[in-house]
């Protein structure tokens, strides 16, 4: 390889990195701004949720299309569009006047990200044809992933402190801007020479039932499970999420090709990823307004509760690849699930007059566990199918990654009263905050299990995180 294909492969893996560590801040930035927001723009928790699940809810239902434009259309071009939508969707967010124009700004820049997150995966692909260099950049890109969340934090907590909540938006202005420089100067372009069609009755059924699960999740307490609103929404979702699978079933291009989730290789990618996204990424959310209400912890102080945690993903990411040469990739990612399970099982001593010093371990303990999780699923996720299908399977994994979230999120706060925290029941907020946890614990661990059942089994000689190629 020449000294300028080099650099480029270089320039390419920086560029997706910092792309996908924007968008992946973008979902835990806002968490230490959410008191914040909800004073500024007089809101409510659900109104609060809303702010998350806007982003991540479109970010999940088409992630998959993009993948599927950007195989036909070229990776580098979508990136580019991705980045264009989601920088000024950002501006949109930090201009808002009202929890409204949020919530939709937060949409578009949802649809921004996930046409980012479809083909960024899919760019470190074509540049790392070798294995052993694909195992670098996995790890780079586990790193940023598993960092920029757990850093989020940190990061919205001084800016709020300093800037006041808009700015954690606006930040990304510049950010945005020089990633699309990089892109247009360096990234090279790569398609599917046989790509899929759109699938546009499938990309319908989806959107809309993801929607309707997500909107009576979160309002199915404030207003009664049995309520005509909520009945119909479960009913709906219900029926198009079934349509969903139906157009995918009968559809000779389906964007989610549901025989591939017959062969464990394909499904034990998504099973992981959907595991840890619904468990801790979605619990974030609660245990920072934990920190904050209860604790009344300032923005800055409760990014600096999760630093510790941030620091550790960030080695352990990097540091995975070492662990190539003695142990599959299926049995890391299985053993980071096992202790993600263990870390927030560990966080349940926490109470209404609990230092925050009390989270401290069950928070290392989960971020040893993403450390190792991150890196992983990522190789057993491009390695579920061949190179030039790497949209399809970048998208499927980051599909199911961001359902789990944006459901997760919504099913989490199932359990913990609506405005409890808001609204001064500090202790009745705990004990929510407490069933979260057991049905977080409970969701990874199983998730353990699952992995290891569908993926070890399947590669006994030595699919390695260095065969990940």
């Amino acid at each position: 390889m020449s000294r300028a294909d080099r650099a480029n492969r270089t320039v390419t893996i920086v560029a997706a990195c910092l792309a996908t560590a924007m968008l992946m801040l973008d979902i835990s930035v806002i968490n230490t701004a959410l008191s914040n927001i909800a004073d500024g723009l007089d809101t409510g928790l659900s109104g609060l949720q809303w702010v998350v699940d806007a982003y991540t809810v479109p970010l999940a239902a088409t992630v998959l299309t993009a993948g599927a434009i950007a195989d036909r259309l070229g990776r580098r071009r979508l990136f580019l569009i991705g980045l264009t939508v989601f920088t000024a969707s950002s501006a949109l967010c930090g201009a808002a006047g009202g929890i409204g124009m949020l919530v939709v700004s937060r949409a578009v820049q949802g649809l921004g990200a996930s046409i980012m997150f479809a083909t960024a995966l899919a760019l470190i692909s074509q540049v790392t044809p070798g294995r052993e260099d694909r195992v670098k950049a996995l790890g780079a890109y586990g790193a940023a992933i598993g960092a920029s969340f757990a850093l989020g934090p940190f990061i919205g907590g001084s800016l709020t402190a300093l800037f006041g909540w808009r700015a954690i938006f606006l930040v990304n202005v510049p950010i945005g801007a020089a990633v699309t420089w990089i892109t247009c100067r360096w990234v090279g372009e790569c398609r599917d020479p046989t790509p899929r069609r759109i699938d546009l009755s499938g990309q319908i059924t989806l959107i809309g039932g993801m929607f309707l699960l997500v909107l009576a999740l979160l309002r199915g307490n404030a207003d009664g499970w049995d309520s005509f609103g909520i009945v119909a929404s479960l009913s709906g979702a219900a029926v198009l999420l079934a349509a969903f699978l139906l157009v995918e079933e009968r559809s000779s291009e389906p964007m989610l090709p549901l025989r591939l989730l017959g062969q464990r290789q394909f499904a034990g990618p998504q099973v992981a990823v959907l595991a840890i996204a619904a468990s801790f990424f979605a619990v974030f959310l609660y245990l920072t307004l934990y920190l904050q209400t209860v604790l009344s912890l300032s923005p800055i102080q409760t990014g600096l509760v999760y630093l510790p945690g941030t620091f550790l993903v960030f080695v352990v990411s990097g540091m995975t690849a070492q662990f190539g040469a003695r142990y599959s990739a299926a049995k890391v990612a299985s053993a980071g699930l096992a202790l993600v399970a263990a870390g927030l099982a560990a966080m349940l001593i926490i109470g209404v007059g609990s230092s925050w010093t009390a989270l401290l371990p069950g928070l290392l303990v989960t971020a040893l566990g993403t450390g190792l999780f991150n890196p992983t699923g990522s190789a057993l996720a491009l390695n579920a199918l061949p190179d030039e299908q790497s949209g399809l399977a970048a998208g499927t994994n980051d599909t199911f990654r961001q359902a789990g979230v944006a459901v997760g999120i919504a099913a989490l706060g199932t359990l913990v009263p609506s405005d409890a925290a808001l609204g001064g029941n500090l202790q009745a907020y705990v004990d929510g905050v407490h069933h979260a946890l057991i049905a977080g614990a409970a969701l990874a661990l199983a998730g353990a299990i699952a992995t290891a059942w569908l993926l070890v089994p399947a590669s006994p000689h030595a699919q390695v995180l260095a065969d990940s190629a």
